[in-house]
């Protein structure tokens, strides 16, 4: 297979990877919120939801290690804790969130029955994949992720020449930090770390390709998934944007619900259901793998691990998943909040020159944004009013942004202070 070949497919698998059913819902009602300062919003967006992921992948192509080597830097024992961290997250949230998806736009218009048989009858199923390890899945996605693409852009494209309203004012009080938060519950760039490793290992089982050659590969690849991620997700946006003076939504299903009917009609809307509700699955069973692959991986490759981890994280897709998507959204954030910054401080770290990315830099970096995230995370557990009291002395912490310039700053006097040193 040539080299541009496996590039495209690469490309193709990332993108695949990327756009789960989590995605689908979350620009049309940003869009929708943001009114006539939707570029703005699709601005902030882009640099959470698609830039940062894709650094990410290139991060993994320059590093071409597992995700254990993506914040080794800090600290062997710190890299544990943070991928220890990042599969909890994603096996307590993403997970149970495709559940919730499915059940708000798949099932519930047309079936009566209750959230939780359905969560429990979807991860059963979930369970069934991850223990058999069957390939249907991965059969089911090279041919699911072309026909949703096909349907979002017939969506976009007929609600583009519709009827227009006026559109109305942006609800944010910063729009484009609104579009930059709003891209952290997509957990791609969570996704970046872990799939970039995924990607490399991949390369490696091929044995034909040197270092550059991979480094070249992947890095295209993730360029060409970003413009496909970033196309998809500007058009859902100005969608939402659009409709934002005649719609009335309360949440993000059922905008994405209303604007496929009022552009595909009722059969379009039912088809997208079901190809949403499969997205989701291969989303979940992806999620549930990788994480008791982890758990195996530190376990000595033990497949009692790998099982019972399995096991435990569809009891907690079950209980989690009956939720509806909104609530789960909401209980996202704290987490959000504390482990984004640190998983964008250490992406841009692992893109920029070693000579500017030692140990030094990596540690100061990492312990100065883990700091100054901790008000953002502290917000949504104790009294607002005393974590104000702390945010209003830190630039654009009211944006929640706090750990920004800290960040930088500490990277530029951390870099300062080697070349003085050394």
């Amino acid at each position: 297979m040539n080299q541009t070949k496996q590039t495209f497919i690469t490309a193709f698998a990332l993108f695949s990877l990327f756009f789960g059913a989590g995605n689908l819902i979350l620009p049309p009602y940003l869009g929708y919120n943001a009114g006539e300062s939707w570029i703005w919003v699709s601005i902030g967006f882009a640099i959470s939801a698609v830039v940062i992921p894709i650094l990410a992948i290139y991060g993994h192509a320059r590093l071409q290690g597992t995700m254990l080597d993506f914040a080794n830097k800090v600290s062997p024992g710190f890299a544990m804790i943070y991928a220890i961290l990042v599969y909890a997250i994603s096996i307590s949230l993403p997970s149970p969130r495709t559940a919730s998806v499915t059940y708000e736009l798949s099932i519930q218009p047309y079936f009566e029955i209750s959230s939780l048989w359905m969560s429990t009858i979807y991860f059963v199923l979930v369970l069934v994949f991850v223990l058999n390890r069957s390939k249907m899945v991965n059969i089911i996605g090279k041919f699911l992720t072309p026909l949703i693409i096909i349907i979002l852009l017939a969506i976009i494209c007929i609600g583009a020449f519709g009827d227009v309203e006026p559109l109305r004012a942006s609800i944010f009080n910063n729009s484009f930090t609104g579009g930059i938060l709003e891209g952290y519950q997509t957990f791609d760039a969570i996704g970046g770390v872990v799939v970039g490793g995924v990607i490399v290992i991949s390369y490696a089982l091929h044995g034909k390709y040197n270092y550059v050659e991979k480094k070249r590969m992947i890095a295209r690849s993730g360029l060409i998934a970003g413009l496909g991620l970033f196309l998809i997700y500007g058009g859902l946006i100005f969608l939402g944007a659009l409709n934002s003076g005649t719609l009335e939504s309360e949440n993000r299903t059922e905008l994405l619900i209303s604007l496929s009917t009022q552009t595909l009609g009722d059969i379009g809307t039912a088809f997208l259901g079901v190809l949403v509700a499969l997205a989701c699955f291969t989303t979940a069973v992806g999620i549930v793998t990788g994480t008791a692959d982890f758990v195996k991986g530190i376990s000595k490759n033990s497949e009692l691990a790998y099982k019972i981890t399995a096991v435990l994280g569809c009891i907690l897709g079950v209980a989690v998943g009956q939720f509806d998507v909104h609530y789960i959204i909401d209980i996202a954030v704290p987490a959000l909040m504390f482990i984004y910054p640190i998983t964008i401080v250490l992406i841009l770290l692992n893109i920029v020159s070693d000579r500017f990315a030692s140990k030094l830099v990596f540690r100061t970096v990492t312990f100065v944004t883990l700091l100054f995230s901790i008000p953002d995370f502290l917000q949504f557990v104790i009294s607002e009013e005393t974590v104000l009291t702390i945010k209003s002395w830190i630039p654009l912490a009211n944006n929640s942004l706090g750990w920004v310039l800290p960040a930088i700053a500490a990277f530029v006097l951390s870099n300062l202070f080697k070349r003085k040193v050394y």
